[in-house]
């Protein structure tokens, strides 16, 4: 789907190389630029050998890999030529950073006025935060999800995954493609800024705004039903479960199929107002409940009424899910240098597209001299001024 695009892949770490990997598997050639000592993630471990840990196969599968050194004035007249050729460029550098190297946004789209160019930041260019550095931590901390978790649990915690990278990541990935599409219509490129502290903001209060939606307040921030100690997995007779009745239906036939239809019988049940002010108590009598079946039992008694279930799996599991093995999520490929590996597939599925891995995780500059000889021959077949 975007064959002929080239994506320049200035960033590190999880955010941007998340948004490139998603790029790359829609067709896009992206070139990873890296630093001599390459991007951090190459000295993450296990690892097989040095430079390419397991979380780096997947994470830049369909990429090519130059390294430059744009400190260097004959590299930073590379990258020059590499942006002549280019659709897109996406860099995490802070911006003042970039500036000084001359690859500021104003300076870049003087070499190519079609390129869209990208800044994926920390915090957004025109306010006071802008020179403040950025991890995911960090922006957990600040958007208010530590804090919320702490409301729950009595103490502030992170949550144990990338999260705000990997949504900031993903955020990339679709404005970049909507400035292809404007490019495309209209023919004008842009500058788009994708700021990891305010994009996640954003995504925490699609429903936890609640009452601070209104002018005044109305109510506390938090959406209702997440806020209690007891929306957790249940515990079974021989391991955890998530049991969610969702619906009027759901909670009726959860009740009467066990022999409870008094619970919804209880004023502070009777309907989905009075449900969601009195969730915590709800979801207690539901975690009582739970502790009479096994895991399975649950499973297959909920898939039989069509209320949302599912075992609490361990990352380990994942591997033996049969819907996982019937859609063929996982597949053992071969790396060249890095023997098997299981190559996690792109989950959205297009019915004329092939998303299917096309090139393996570069190693270090594994593809500079190809890159170069790119370079050379498309300037001896450029036309005469």
């Amino acid at each position: 789907m975007l064959d002929g695009v080239r994506v320049l892949d200035l960033t590190t770490v999880l955010m941007g190389p998340f948004a490139t990997q998603i790029l790359g598997d829609l067709g896009a050639d992206v070139i990873k630029i890296e630093a001599p000592e390459g991007d951090i993630v190459r000295r993450y471990q296990p690892a097989r050998s040095p430079g390419m840990p397991g979380i780096f196969l997947n994470l830049h599968r369909n990429k090519r890999s130059i390294v430059l050194d744009l400190k260097s004035p004959d590299d930073a007249t590379t990258l020059k030529r590499l942006i002549a050729t280019a659709d897109v460029l996406i860099h995490n550098i802070r911006g003042r950073a970039m500036d000084r190297l001359g690859f500021g946004p104003d300076a870049v789209r003087t070499l190519n006025p079609r390129l869209i160019y990208c800044m994926a930041n920390g915090f957004r260019q025109d306010g006071p935060y802008a020179a403040k550095a950025a991890y995911d931590d960090v922006i957990q901390a600040g958007a208010g999800l530590t804090e919320m978790i702490g409301r729950i649990g009595g103490t502030p915690e992170y949550v144990p995954t990338a999260l705000c990278d990997k949504v900031a990541g993903m955020t990339i990935a679709w404005s970049v493609l909507a400035a292809l599409y404007h490019r495309e219509r209209t023919g004008e490129a842009q500058v788009v800024e994708v700021p990891m502290y305010e994009t996640n903001i954003a995504f925490n209060l699609v429903e936890h705004v609640a009452g601070w939606a209104l002018v005044p307040p109305v109510g506390d921030a938090g959406f209702a039903r997440y806020m209690t100690r007891n929306r957790r997995p249940y515990r079974t007779r021989d391991g955890h479960v998530c049991i969610l009745p969702y619906t009027e239906k759901n909670w009726r036939d959860f009740f009467d199929g066990i022999g409870r239809p008094d619970v919804l019988q209880d004023a502070r049940f009777t309907d989905f107002t009075n449900r969601i002010r009195n969730i915590d108590a709800l979801y207690a009598i539901l975690a009582n409940c739970a502790l009479e079946r096994t895991t399975a039992d649950w499973v297959a008694y909920c898939d039989g009424i069509s209320i949302p279930a599912m075992p609490v799996n361990r990352f380990e599991d994942l591997w033996d899910d049969p819907h996982l093995r019937e859609v063929g999520f996982f597949e053992e490929v071969e790396h060249p240098t890095e023997g098997r590996y299981s190559h996690i597939a792109m989950p959205v599925r297009f019915s004329a597209a092939n998303t299917d891995l096309r090139r393996p995780a570069p190693h270090l500059g594994e593809h500079t001299a190809e890159i170069l000889d790119e370079l050379d021959r498309s300037r001896e077949i450029a036309p005469a001024d």
